[in-house]
């Protein structure tokens, strides 16, 4: 892992192969929603807490009926199914794996939903016309992509003036100095292979990526302390299913998983590693 948090060797990163590979167990590990809890109270169900990040994602974007909605790496769709059933928007669910895609147009058809569809596309290079989308939603997806600033630029390029920009992600509080990473060697070889290659920028990163492709920035949310007890969640959830996912994944993955439960815990302890959101608007051109 390097200052810019990033975990393996560069050279022999298949972002989705590992996902299709462990979508169906991840469901079961860290729950339906596929991301991260915001605890009220530390006691509250997963599922209570993965739903109380999404409403914070829907507070920043402020959606209202009729939008055009990009959601970038949409994992199986239950956010992007969420905001079309509840908000009356059109979502289009993007993400490399192909087996993320399938699952997702499932879900949106067992509910009804042809207002949210999923395409296999590149976030950071997302092929779709420009200002096509009123908000661009991108949920936990950021650490996986090795060019972010391409990601937030291409986020920009697709909304059209007055559209809003949500963006949550894992963050790195410090800089981490190389010594530290090769005595912490085995952690993060464990870290990579329990969730793939991860590149952690700061809250201060995205904000600015944000302001430089035109952006600006409304909201900067540290919500380190309130994603805290999504890891005991994390390790309940692998007890019980511990032998469902040791069928899918094998017991070298899933004993990874537990200790990376730990890992993580302790750099988010000791403010290394946390949890952020920034949500930003597209200027209106100005009349002269």
């Amino acid at each position: 892992m390097s200052n810019t948090g990033s975990a393996g060797d560069p050279d022999d990163y298949r972002p989705a192969e590992h996902y299709d590979r462990v979508t169906d167990a991840w469901r079961l590990l860290l729950g339906d929603e596929l991301h991260y809890g915001v605890f009220e109270t530390g006691n509250e169900p997963l599922a209570t807490a993965t739903a109380a990040l999404t409403s914070r994602m829907i507070d920043g974007a402020q959606l209202q009926p009729d939008l055009d909605v990009l959601d970038v790496g949409c994992g199986t769709g239950a956010p992007a199914c969420r905001l079309a059933a509840e908000f009356g928007v059109r979502v289009l669910g993007i993400t490399t794996s192909e087996a993320g895609v399938a699952t997702a147009t499932e879900r949106a058809a067992s509910m009804r939903l042809p207002d949210a569809r999923f395409e296999v596309r590149d976030g950071m290079a997302n092929g779709l016309p420009d200002e096509s989308f009123d908000r661009v939603w991108v949920l936990e997806s950021a650490h996986l992509m090795r060019e972010r600033d391409d990601l937030v630029s291409e986020c920009a390029r697709v909304l059209r003036p007055g559209g809003r920009l949500v963006l949550c992600d894992l963050l790195r509080h410090r800089d981490i100095p190389f010594a530290e990473v090769r005595a912490r060697n085995r952690d993060f070889v464990t870290l990579r292979a329990a969730f793939g290659d991860a590149h952690f920028e700061p809250l201060a990163y995205y904000a600015e990526a944000a302001e430089r492709h035109g952006l600006t920035v409304e909201r900067r949310d540290d919500l380190t302390t309130a994603t805290l007890p999504t890891f005991d969640s994390w390790r309940t959830n692998a007890a019980e299913h511990r032998r469902t996912t040791i069928d899918a994944l094998g017991v070298e993955s899933y004993d990874a998983f537990v200790s990376s439960c730990d890992i993580l815990e302790g750099f988010w302890r000791d403010g290394t590693f946390g949890y952020g959101l920034i949500a930003a608007v597209k200027p209106t051109a100005q009349v002269a």
